[in-house]
């Protein structure tokens, strides 16, 4: 008999895992309404009349308060029919209705059926009916924290409207007595009852929804993509829904997250980085509350800047990017922070295999003003003082991240936010060598009602990205320092004009200052001290978007941003000939315009609503890019350099074109999107074969400009609700670029082109104590240049390589599993622990390829594979009071 070792074991049980979990989402059985049943109910209140069909039927129905508590009386009189047919009998005409969920029955509140308000125009057409607008904030009534992307409904119409970034609404409904249903992610549905006779201030408070059926805990309420919405390409991440996703050493990474969605996909294994729909590194713009974050990594890139614990909300835009952003060709990750608790004072925290987090929050003036501190701090250090050697015992591998914020009521129309972040890495060898880098960043926000259907925020930001190598030796010591600054005025504005169009319009003026490096060298190291020259530039735009629901299935965004990127003085600028040599220089004094590109970028998008539950939508966007990182490693690094867009190095340009196709399936229990993409890209900027990026000559001097091309389809299919939910993300792509001067001026693939990506999530609530989670990826190799040849030239062995980007890593998949395990959970404090193994099966993924002259034959080359992670436990505790 065959005999299995670990490796082998651990890989049948977990396909075995896989493959139960894809039957789960898969499997069409027998349902629970093909039952039959004979049964007479005569006006029976609907609590009284499920439970007898319960007994009868032998089927276990879920339902919330709304329906418990309901007054709503039912009558059925059937012989041997169907429990779809009993309950479709009994339900009609009700304002309810019911799917199947994991072999039992869900009914829920369904206001599309409850009886119209006799207001309505629509039941009135003749009537000229004067509107109001009723507006406000939406909030958690627990922590006081504004909801984002909450949804306000006119109850018996599909007039309807969402929170914005700030928690704000308005919706303007019929003069009279109106019902609205407020509803958002994790919380409980409200439906109230407004008395309109003119414009009404009304803030709402949800309750969060974590035992809000009465007979079974769902993970996810069965909130559906907004189908009727133009904007396509986003993904807004629920940091609650994924908290049990298994990650590398148990450390919550939101970007980690990302990365298992279609169309994004990591720069490679130890890499915070990460390409979307074929873009580099640098062409995401991530934003960390309206503040640009230029190293958004820890250790290197194993781990993200972003502290999960205080993150409110992370939406991701792949495509058809509202107005207001600009600065990034592939996406923008836009980063929102907690608020804080208004209402009570809180802390939580965790510690974990290799950090330790705690987060304080509570009320500075009960339901006036808050604030939160999150901070976090690994202590791999502590075990570098347990060697025996001691140039390790004296080393220093840490970082560690501190996010606040404060924000103040002012009013009912004004409300202040203070927040801020800093963070910062050192890795040091006994004060022989080290590197530290780090982000800070500070935004002071005013938000402003100037009436209810104008809404201001205005924000000063400022980012500040530095990093500082240094060498220090008997005789010697060298250090290179290198900083990118930002200051920052942001006014946006939304303007909502009636219940048909919205519209959006602000500017944005930021002043970059750019180190390139800072050289200090001291005793013989052979080097000079020297600085090279501070880069300066003022980036500028203004925008206007609006949303139009041209009519109840047809709705349309359409806006244009107009961007000026002018170059500052002071300092030299230089010509090139054809073979990157400088042929001339002119220099500018201090504020004196060197040159501005001034670009226009038209953005629309479109959606089409095939059915209540199918729409296809398309969208068209242009973007720029002034600023860009110059690296010829595959994933970013700490000490790449960042560059202004010069008299020789121009805006990077991309026009996409994206169309898609959206369904939500059985009873919105699934959703599909299948999205297809083409991406077309102007000055793409490549390095020269044998350039030097840290060179002291120009950078322009080792760089080549072209074109490049994106295209790809992907497809996402999701469980929402029942004690299983998770996803299926395959993204079919490619990318590459046209430069000459490489690959004999042909088209070559991009480092980051993968023509497969697969990512597969599963999160199983096996009890109330306990939940599973697994998540497999599989990825096409990166695109790579290895040696073709090796020639021999005065004793000396060079390798040959011919053209760039034609070979191919070995194909990336691992498998994770994890577990959660709820210690206690009362009022005041909660307690868990978790579980995950990283790797599952030890596959040796390739991390570097390495060639090199066999030791014992020096005319044979071999390759010399290198591997982080395989079979990494971690186990992690979680508190809160």
């Amino acid at each position: 008999m065959k005999k299995y070792g670990p490796k082998r074991f651990l890989a049948v049980i977990a396909l075995m895992l896989l493959f139960v979990l894809l039957m789960q989402l898969t499997t069409h059985a027998q349902t629970p309404l093909e039952k039959r049943l004979t049964i007479n109910l005569k006006e029976e209140p609907i609590k009284t009349a499920l439970d007898r069909i319960s007994k009868l039927a032998q089927v276990k129905f879920t339902y919330n308060e709304q329906v418990a508590n309901s007054t709503i009386k039912v009558s059925v009189d059937a012989k041997n029919k169907t429990l779809n047919e009993v309950l479709s009998t009994a339900l009609s005409g009700q304002p309810f209705k019911f799917n199947v969920l994991d072999q039992e029955i869900h009914l829920q509140y369904d206001p599309t059926k409850a009886k119209k308000p006799v207001a309505d125009p629509a039941a009135n057409p003749g009537k000229n009916i004067e509107k109001y607008s009723l507006s406000g904030t939406i909030s958690s009534s627990k922590t006081g924290e504004t909801l984002i992307a909450a949804t306000v409904r006119w109850v018996g119409t599909k007039v309807a409207t969402i929170s914005n970034e700030y928690g704000f609404y308005t919706i303007s409904l019929p003069q009279g007595k109106q019902q609205v249903e407020v509803s958002a992610i994790g919380f409980r549905s409200l439906i109230k009852t407004v008395a309109l006779n003119g414009p009404i201030r009304l803030n709402f408070a949800l309750e969060e929804d974590a035992n809000e059926l009465e007979t079974v805990s769902i993970t996810s309420s069965p909130t559906k993509r907004s189908i009727d919405n133009p904007q396509m390409g986003m993904e807004r991440i629920n940091l609650k829904e994924t908290k049990n996703i298994p990650m590398v050493l148990g450390e919550r990474d939101v970007i980690k997250t990302l990365q298992l969605l279609p169309g994004v996909k990591s720069s490679g294994e130890g890499s915070g980085g990460f390409f979307v729909r074929g873009g580099s590194a640098d062409q995401n713009m991530i934003l960390l509350d309206e503040a640009p974050v230029y190293g958004a990594s820890h250790l290197l890139g194993f781990f993200s800047t972003f502290n999960s614990d205080a993150i409110k909300n992370v939406t991701l835009y792949k495509s058809g990017m509202p107005a207001q952003y600009g600065g990034g060709l592939s996406s923008v990750m836009d980063v929102k922070m907690n608020d804080g608790n208004l209402q009570k004072f809180g802390v939580s925290g965790g510690v974990g295999m290799i950090a330790a987090r705690l987060n304080v929050e509570g009320p500075i003036q009960k339901e006036k003003s808050s604030f939160l501190i999150s901070a976090r701090r690994t202590y791999l250090d502590a075990f570098l003082k347990l060697s025996k050697d001691s140039t390790i015992r004296n080393s220093s591998l840490y970082f560690y991240d501190v996010n606040a914020k404060a924000n103040y009521i002012l009013g009912d129309k004004d409300r202040l936010y203070i927040s801020g972040y800093f963070g910062r890495d050192v890795l040091s060898a006994d004060k022989l060598a080290g590197i530290n880098w780090g982000n800070a960043t500070a935004t002071l926000r005013w938000n402003h009602l100037f009436s209810s259907k104008l809404f201001s925020n205005t924000s000063l930001i400022f980012s500040n990205y530095n990093y500082k190598i240094t060498s220090d030796e008997e005789e010697s010591s060298l250090s290179l320092f290198s900083q990118i600054r930002d200051f920052n005025f942001k006014e946006d504005l939304q303007w909502y004009i009636n219940d048909k169009n919205t519209l959006s319009f602000g500017l944005n003026s930021i002043y970059h200052t750019i180190k390139p490096g800072e050289v200090r060298a001291e005793g013989n190291s052979g080097l000079v001290s020297q600085d090279l020259e501070n880069r300066y530039s003022l980036d500028n735009a203004i925008y206007a978007s609006n949303t139009w629901k041209v009519t109840e299935g047809f709705s349309l965004t359409y806006g244009l941003r107009l961007s000026a990127f002018s170059i500052l003085g002071r300092g030299t600028y230089y010509e090139l000939n054809n073979a990157g040599q400088v042929i001339g220089e002119t220099t500018y004094k201090r504020a004196e315009v060197v040159k501005t590109y001034v670009n226009l970028e038209p953005r629309v998008a479109a959606s089409v609503q095939l059915s209540e539950s199918a729409a296809i939508k398309a969208s068209y966007v242009r973007n720029s890019q002034n600023l860009h990182l110059i690296s010829n490693s595959n994933s970013a690094s700490p000490v790449d350099r960042w560059t202004a867009s010069t008299n020789i190095i121009k805006p990077e340009l991309s026009d996409q074109l994206s169309l898609g196709y959206y369904k939500n399936l059985a009873g919105d229990r699934y959703e599909l999107t299948v999205e297809t993409y083409y991406k077309d890209l102007k000055n793409q900027i490549d390095y020269r074969n044998g350039a030097d990026i840290y060179t002291n000559k120009p950078i322009e001097t080792q760089l080549l400009f072209g074109k490049g091309r994106a295209y790809g389809v992907e497809w996402l299919l999701k469980k929402k609700t029942g004690r299983l939910t998770g996803w299926l993300a395959y993204t079919l792509s490619k990318s590459e670029r046209q430069v000459d001067g490489i690959n004999n001026n042909q088209w070559y693939n991009t480092r980051q082109d993968r023509t497969h990506d697969i990512s597969f999530v599963a999160l199983y609530e096996l009890s109330k104590k306990w939940s599973l989670s697994a998540n497999w990826v599989f990825a096409t190799g990166n695109a790579v240049t290895f040696p073709n040849g090796k020639y021999t030239l005065l004793g000396e062995s060079y390798f040959y390589y011919s053209a760039r980007n034609a070979d191919r890593m070995p194909a990336y998949h691992r498998l994770d599993l994890g577990a959660t395990h709820i210690l206690k959970k009362r009022k005041n404090f909660s307690s868990e622990l978790s579980f995950s193994l990283y790797n599952a099966y030890g596959r040796s993924n390739a991390y570097r390829i390495a060639f090199r002259e066999n030791e014992k034959n020096p005319n044979s080359t071999e390759a010399v594979m290198t591997s982080l992670f395989r079979f990494v436990p971690s186990m992690s505790y979680d508190f809160k009071f």
